[in-house]
Parts: structure tokens; C-alpha cells; sequence
């Protein structure tokens, strides 16, 4: 049976609308205790604006650089200058707000979503960090399309993944296992500290920066 070609062309738009299916593992749903559960919603319903602060002018100047060289790693995969920008100050925010190394949140980013935004896994995980509806639902606020809102969706996936860490006593390794739900696998948490290492930034003002300051 031949398919129309209506048919193809209305599969072909679903895909660029979703930016086609990313093959993120599935986050299993826990039983959390309510200390934890309490914890995560208030980590993600904290409202305050991604705007970074800093103490001395030296951190400014290393987080402007930061932005830069990340921006231009970034230009192939997120062309638009200003999306790009908005992206990674979210990121570094969000990352820096649950304590997390930003290079590893965009090195984790990479793995699930490879930085779509309306990526949409065949188990239903959501945008750039492939967070699970259900989390919408632990932390009581049922609105699962806000998933797919930047700033939103990096807040879920970072503090999720915070509080994997802590459950796992610091142990990324395992926090990003059960991140993907494959808690002792090796494939999903090699690949994302591989992808970290593109990500990383040496915490180091160029030559010419120190120079301008003195």
C-alpha cells in the first residue's frame, strides 16, 4: 500500500517541530521522602530571575569570557546569536544555582537533547535536559508544557540531578545513572562526562585581561 505524500510531509513537520525524537533513557519515578520532596519543589518553584551576581570584579570578567568561548563552541548547534546567548546564561545560572559545574550540565545537555529544545523522547522526557511529566506532578504543579520552556525545563533537570547527587553522597557517577534511570550502567554516565570534557573552561583570565586590570 502506497503511503500520500500528505501523509509523509505531516510526519516530516512533526519532526522540525519537535526537533525529532532524542533517545534519552527513562527517569524512573520514586518514592521520595516528603524532607526530599519539600526540598525539590521549593529548589524549583523559587522564582528569582537567572541573573547572576558577583563578589569582585575578577568573577564578572571570568563568567564574560566563560560566555563568550561557550557561545562560540556553541554557534553550529544554536546559530541564532541571541537564543544562544539567553541559553547559556540560563545554564550557567541554573547550574551554578544547584550547585553544579556548568560544562557538565552542558555536557549532559548534549547527551540527552543535543541541544534541542522541543525534543521529545519515545517515553515522553521533555526539551533540552529530557525531564519526565511526572516530575510535574511529584513536586505539585501538573502543567507538564512548561517543560518545554527554557528556563523551566534547566531548573527541573538541574535540580533533579542535585538531588540525585546528594542521595547518592556525592557520587556523580551513580547521580547520573539514575539521571537516565540506568543506575549502574556505564554507557549514559561515560558518555556524558566525555561530552563534559568539550564543555570544560579553564578557570583562568587571559594575559591580556589581567593586564587591562592593572
Amino acid at each position: 500500500m502506497r503511503l500520500p505524500n500528505c501523509f509523509f510531509l505531516g510526519l516530516l513537520s512533526m519532526l522540525l517541530l519537535f526537533g525529532s525524537v532524542a533517545h534519552a533513557g527513562n527517569q524512573k519515578e520514586e518514592e521520595l521522602a516528603d524532607s526530599v520532596r519539600v526540598a525539590l519543589s521549593r529548589a524549583i518553584n523559587d522564582a528569582r530571575p537567572p541573573k547572576p551576581k558577583f563578589s569582585d570584579i575578577d568573577q564578572r570578567i571570568q563568567y564574560l569570557y566563560w560566555l563568550g568561548e561557550m557561545s562560540e563552541r556553541l554557534k553550529k548547534k544554536l546559530p541564532d546569536s541571541q537564543m544562544r546567548i539567553e541559553f547559556l546564561e540560563t545554564a550557567w545560572y541554573e547550574a551554578k544555582r544547584a550547585g553544579l559545574d556548568p560544562g557538565m550540565v552542558l555536557g549532559l545537555i548534549q547527551v540527552e537533547s543535543a541541544f534541542r529544545k522541543y525534543a521529545l523522547s519515545s517515553v515522553s522526557a521533555h526539551g533540552y535536559m529530557q525531564v519526565m511529566p511526572f516530575w510535574t506532578r511529584v513536586i505539585g504543579d501538573a502543567d507538564r508544557g512548561k517543560l518545554f520552556d527554557m528556563q523551566t525545563n534547566l531548573r527541573y533537570g538541574c535540580s533533579i540531578l542535585r538531588m540525585y547527587i546528594d542521595m547518592e553522597k556525592g557520587n556523580l557517577y551513580l547521580a547520573l545513572g539514575r539521571y537516565n534511570g540506568s543506575r549502574g550502567r556505564p554507557e549514559y554516565p561515560n558518555a556524558v562526562l566525555a561530552a563534559w570534557k568539550r564543555w570544560e573552561y579553564k578557570d583562568e583570565l587571559p594575559i591580556h585581561a589581567v593586564s587591562a586590570r592593572q
